[in-house]
């Protein structure tokens, strides 16, 4: 079985350690356990791993994050992979810091990433894993806070997050989504 897991971030040196580069330190995390390397490829970056017998398509769009959607299409085509085995994961201000929510399906709430991709495909109907990354920003504050440096304190706990993020993923291609949400969100 394949599947394809998209981590949303922005390209450049600027984003690299940004709250809203989760999905992109999420995804390198998980190549560097699995000892492979993200290659430049049409619309981002990619590597493959598996795990389990599971094969994981794993893609960092070039797109920014606000125009997911078309690396998402490209990729969920090209390597022929069915809707229901796409997993995205992105950054959520809904969530305290360090929360982790794996979804079947839903909105995007006020993320344009997840917004974009939903346009593009044409439905909500795609899993998606959220990191919490807080609210704790004054009114009119939310771009410079989800573009902002991680804070001191969350640099400490990130590396434990990003293990359990890998942990998720693999339970989404191993255990289904269904199963992967029961052990995983009650924690």
């Amino acid at each position: 079985m394949k599947y394809l897991i998209v981590g949303l971030g922005n390209i450049g040196n600027q984003y690299t350690n940004t709250r809203h580069n989760i999905g992109f330190m999420i995804l390198d995390a998980l190549a560097e356990a699995s000892n492979v390397v993200f290659k430049d490829k049409r619309y981002g970056f990619v590597a493959e791993t598996s795990y389990k017998g599971r094969t994981f398509q794993l893609l960092k769009p070039s797109t920014f994050v606000n125009l997911s959607g078309n690396a998402v299409r490209y990729w969920l085509n090209k390597a022929k992979v069915p809707l229901e085995n796409l997993l995205v994961v992105v950054d959520d201000i809904a969530l305290d810091f360090g929360t982790l929510r794996l979804r079947k399906k839903g909105g995007p709430g006020s993320h344009n990433g997840l917004n974009h991709i939903s346009r593009v495909l044409g439905n909500q109907n795609f899993a998606r894993l959220r990191f919490g990354i807080g609210n704790e920003f004054p009114k009119g504050a939310q771009v410079h806070y989800v573009l902002g440096e991680w804070t001191e304190e969350e640099v400490k706990v990130l590396p434990d997050r990003i293990q359990k993020s890998i942990e998720v993923i693999q339970a989404f291609g191993f255990l289904g989504i269904e199963l992967a949400m029961t052990q995983y969100n009650s924690k």
